[in-house]
C-alpha cells in the first residue's frame, strides 16, 4: 500500500504544529515516514505529553509516608497497613477522563473509559475492589443532553457490571457549559500486596516483549490525538476514532494477568490504553533506558489488510504489553491460553535507543525511542491570572421551604438514585456504604479495615476564583471522607479545561493547580496520580473549569465509621462557623438564575482543625455530613430525607440556611451526645451550634413549613423527570 505524501496539511491533521514538526526533522534528520509521523503525533500530543501542563503539574505534593508510589506510574500506590496475617497491603487507585469519545459516542466512550482505568489499576497487581464516576453534562433543554446522559449511564453500567467492580460513588452536574463538550471521568482502585507490585520499566537486553489480551482492530485509531483538540462541527467524522469495548474480555484479562503475576514470569507489564501499542512500547522502554524492536507481523489482528499505521495508533481495548521472563514463555502461554486471550511475542528489548519497527519485511519506522516519550515538548504556556470576582450584588430573602424545592427539583441537587441503581453497587459483597449518602465505603476483604472514596469539584467556584476553587475541590473531598469517619489518605486528581493556548484558560490552570497544591500539603492529601484532559471546547466555547479531585481514607476499623443514620429527636449541630457566603451558591443559581461574586473563601487550617475533631469524638456522632453546595438547608433536608424523618431547623435566615461557607459538617447527635461533643468543642476551640431537632413528618425552616412526603417526591422524581425518564 502506497504511503501518503507528508503535506502540511496532513502534519496538521497529527496535531503537529510547525515548529514541533521542524524539532522532529531535527531529531532524525531526515523526513518522516507515515507511521513515524503517526508515533510522533500520538506520542507528543497533549492526551499523552502533557505539554501545556506538565511545568505546573510539578508543583504538586506528591510525597508522604503513606505514598508508595506517586505519578509517572499507570496508578497511585499508597500503604493500608497490614493485612490478618501481617503482610502489608497496598491501594492503587487513578482518575482518568473519557471526555471526547463520550461526547461522540456516550455508550461506548463512557465503557471504553471504565475499562482503561480498571487495568490501569490491575496492570500493578491489584485486584480492583471499586469504581466511581465524575459526570458533567449540559443544559436538560438541549437537545443533545438526555441522550448523552442515557449513553453514559448505560455505558458505565454495562461494563462495570458485567466486569463485576462495584460501582460507589461519584457525582453528576448539569451546566450549559457542557452543551458541546460533556465530562466524563473514570475512577477505579484496587488491593494488593505492597510487596507485589508490577510496574512498567522494561529490563534487559534481548527478553521478549509480548502481546497480549484482544486483537488488534481498527476502531480508536487516532484517539489520542483527536481528544487533544477542539470540537468543530466536523465532530461526527470523528466516531471511528472511539473505541468498542468487551468487559467480559477485560474480566479474563485481570484473571489472566494476575495469575501471570503470581507465576513470576511478568518483568514489566504496560496496559494499551490512549496511543494503543505505540505508547505502551515506548514509555516502557523509556523508563528502562532501552529501546525496544517489534515484528508487526505477529501481532493478532481481528481485521484484514491492516497497516503499520493502524496497528501502531489502533486503541482496540483490552490489551496488555509485556516484557517476559523468557525461561517463563511456556507456563505463561499456557496460563493465557487456557483464559481465552492472544499470547504473542511481537519483539524484544534492545540496547539500542531505537523504536524500531518491522511489517512485511520492511522498516516502517527507525526512531530514537528516548525522544518520544521523555523529550517530548513542553511549553510554559502564556497564562493571565482570573480578575478578582466582582461583588455580590444584594441578594434578596426568600421563603426558605421555596428555595429548597428550587435546589431539589433541578437535577443538580435531585436525588441521584437513577443513575447508581443502574450500577452493581455490591458485587464482590464488600460494599458497607452505597452512592448516594456521601462517600462510598468498602470492606478490605478478610479484615475490619475500609477504604472510603469520593469525588468533587464545584466548577462555578473555579471559573469564578481558581486558587479558592481549587482548595474547596480538595477540601470537600477531605470532609466527605472525614464525615464518614476516614482518615484521608491520598488524592488522584482529573484536570478538565478549555483551550491551554488562551491565556485565561492556561491561568485557570495555573490557579487551580496552585489552590490543590496548598490544600494537600495542608490536609495531607498528596496527589498520587491523575489525568489532565484539555482542549475540552466546542467551536470556542470552553466547559466550566471543572479538576475533579478523586480521593480516598482509611478506616482503620469499621467500628470507626460514622454510618448511622439520625433518630427522632436528635440534635442537628453545625461544626464551624456559618457566615452566610452566597456568592456562586446554588441558591444563587437555581433560584436566581445568577452566577456572581467570589467563590467562599477555604481557611486551611479551619478544614483540618474541624476534620481532627470530629474524627476524635466520633463516638459521640450519630450521623455526619458536609456542607457544601446548598448549605445547610440542602444538607440537612438529605440527611433527614434519608431517614425518613422530618426536621426543625430553628431559623428561617436566607444566607444561614443557603450560605456554602467551607470547613462545616452537620452531625445529628442523642442530647447526651450533643452535651458532650459541645463541651469537646470548647476544650479543643472549636465552634459548634445546635440548629435544630430531627423527628416529625414536616420540614420546618423558621416559620416555613412543608410536609416531607411532598418534598421527598418531589427529590425523587425531578433527575428522571429532567431527562425524559419519568
Amino acid at each position: 500500500m502506497t504511503e501518503p505524501e507528508i503535506t502540511a496539511d496532513l502534519i496538521a491533521a497529527h496535531g503537529l504544529k510547525p515548529d514541533e514538526y521542524a524539532r522532529i526533522l531535527e531529531i532524525i534528520g531526515r523526513d518522516p515516514t507515515f507511521t513515524e509521523l503517526g508515533i510522533f503525533s500520538a506520542m507528543w500530543n497533549e492526551h499523552c505529553s502533557y505539554k501545556s501542563s506538565k511545568t505546573w503539574l510539578r508543583t504538586l505534593p506528591t510525597t508522604g509516608p503513606q505514598v508508595i508510589c506517586g505519578p509517572g506510574e499507570n496508578a497511585g500506590v499508597v500503604d493500608i497497613g497490614l493485612d490478618e496475617h501481617g503482610k502489608r497491603q497496598a491501594l492503587i487507585f487513578k482518575m482518568e477522563s473519557h471526555n471526547h469519545p463520550s461526547y461522540i459516542e456516550p455508550h461506548q466512550g463512557a465503557a471504553t473509559g471504565v475499562g482503561g482505568i480498571l487495568r490501569d489499576v490491575f496492570t500493578m497487581g491489584a485486584r480492583p475492589i471499586a469504581a466511581m464516576n465524575a459526570l458533567s453534562f449540559g443544559e436538560p433543554s438541549h437537545p443533545k443532553t438526555a441522550h448523552l446522559v442515557k449513553g453514559v449511564v448505560e455505558g458505565i453500567g454495562g461494563y462495570g457490571n458485567c466486569f463485576g467492580v462495584p460501582n460507589v460513588g461519584g457525582e453528576v452536574r448539569f451546566h450549559p457549559a457542557y452543551n458541546g463538550n460533556c465530562l466524563v471521568n473514570a475512577f477505579a482502585a484496587g488491593l494488593a500486596d505492597a510487596d507485589s507490585i508490577f510496574y512498567s520499566a522494561a529490563s534487559g537486553v534481548g527478553m521478549p516483549v509480548v502481546y497480549l489480551g484482544a486483537k488488534t482492530g481498527r476502531d480508536g485509531v487516532g484517539g489520542a490525538t483527536m481528544a487533544s483538540a477542539e470540537f468543530d462541527d466536523t465532530i461526527e467524522e470523528k466516531r471511528p476514532t472511539v473505541q468498542v469495548g468487551d468487559p467480559f474480555t477485560e474480566k479474563r484479562l485481570l484473571e489472566a494477568c494476575l495469575e501471570l503475576m503470581a507465576s513470576g514470569a511478568v518483568i514489566s507489564i504496560q496496559d494499551m490504553g490512549a496511543a494503543g501499542l505505540t505508547c505502551s512500547a515506548v514509555e516502557m522502554g523509556d523508563k528502562g533506558k532501552l529501546g525496544i524492536r517489534l515484528d508487526l507481523d505477529r501481532v493478532p489482528c481481528r481485521e484484514e489488510g491492516m497497516t503499520a499505521y493502524e496497528m501502531m495508533l489502533s486503541e482496540s481495548q483490552e490489551r496488555m504489553l509485556m516484557v517476559l521472563n523468557p525461561a517463563m514463555e511456556d507456563a505463561a502461554r499456557a496460563i493465557f491460553e487456557k483464559w481465552d486471550l492472544d499470547f504473542a511475542l511481537v519483539g524484544e528489548t534492545i540496547a539500542e535507543d531505537r523504536f524500531l519497527i518491522i511489517h512485511g519485511n520492511e522498516t516502517k519506522a527507525d526512531l530514537p525511542l528516548s525522544k518520544l516519550s521523555s523529550e517530548a515538548p513542553e511549553y510554559d504556556r502564556p497564562w493571565v491570572e482570573t480578575p478578582p470576582a466582582e461583588p455580590l450584588a444584594p441578594v434578596p430573602g426568600v421563603d426558605a421551604i421555596d428555595a429548597l424545592k428550587a435546589l431539589i427539583s433541578s437535577p443538580n441537587y435531585a436525588h441521584k438514585g437513577w443513575v447508581w441503581e443502574q450500577y452493581d453497587t455490591m458485587v464482590m459483597g464488600d460494599t458497607v456504604r452505597v452512592p448516594g449518602l456521601g462517600a462510598g465505603v468498602v470492606r478490605v476483604h478478610g479484615t475490619d479495615k475500609a477504604i472510603a472514596f469520593t469525588s468533587d469539584v464545584t466548577p462555578r467556584y473555579v471559573k469564578a476564583n481558581p486558587f479558592e476553587g481549587g482548595k474547596q475541590a480538595v477540601a470537600e473531598a477531605y470532609r466527605n471522607l472525614t464525615a464518614v469517619g476516614a482518615r484521608p489518605l491520598a488524592s488522584t486528581d482529573n484536570l478538565n479545561f478549555g483551550n491551554p493556548e488562551k491565556p485565561e484558560i492556561m491561568g485557570q490552570l495555573v490557579g487551580a493547580i496552585k489552590g490543590i497544591g496548598a490544600a494537600c500539603e495542608a490536609l495531607d492529601m498528596p496527589i498520587v496520580s491523575g489525568n489532565v484532559s484539555l482542549y475540552n471546547e466546542t467551536d470556542g466555547q470552553p466547559i466550566l473549569p471543572t479538576p475533579t479531585i478523586g480521593a480516598v481514607g482509611l478506616l482503620e476499623s469499621l467500628e470507626d465509621m460514622i454510618a448511622g443514620q439520625p433518630e427522632a429527636g436528635d440534635f442537628a449541630l453545625v461544626i464551624g462557623a456559618t457566615r452566610g457566603h452566597l456568592g456562586q451558591s446554588a441558591l444563587l443559581a437555581e433560584v436566581f438564575h445568577r452566577e456572581e461574586g467570589d467563590a467562599p473563601p477555604v481557611d486551611l487550617e479551619a478544614e483540618k482543625r474541624n476534620g481532627e475533631f470530629l474524627r476524635a469524638n466520633r463516638a459521640l456522632i450519630r450521623a455526619a455530613s458536609d456542607l457544601s453546595d446548598g448549605g445547610l438547608a440542602l444538607a440537612a433536608f438529605e440527611m433527614a430525607e434519608g431517614a425518613g424523618l422530618g426536621i426543625t431547623l430553628d431559623s428561617d435566615d436566607t444566607p444561614t440556611l443557603f450560605g456554602e461557607d467551607q470547613a462545616r459538617y452537620l452531625v445529628a447527635c442523642s442530647f447526651d451526645q450533643a452535651e458532650a461533643l459541645m463541651v469537646a468543642a470548647g476544650q479543643a476551640d472549636v465552634i459548634v451550634h445546635s440548629v435544630g431537632r430531627f423527628g416529625g413528618e414536616s420540614v420546618r425552616m423558621g416559620a416555613s413549613t412543608a410536609p416531607l412526603a411532598t418534598l421527598s417526591a418531589i427529590y425523587r422524581s425531578a433527575f428522571a423527570q429532567a431527562i425524559g425518564e419519568a
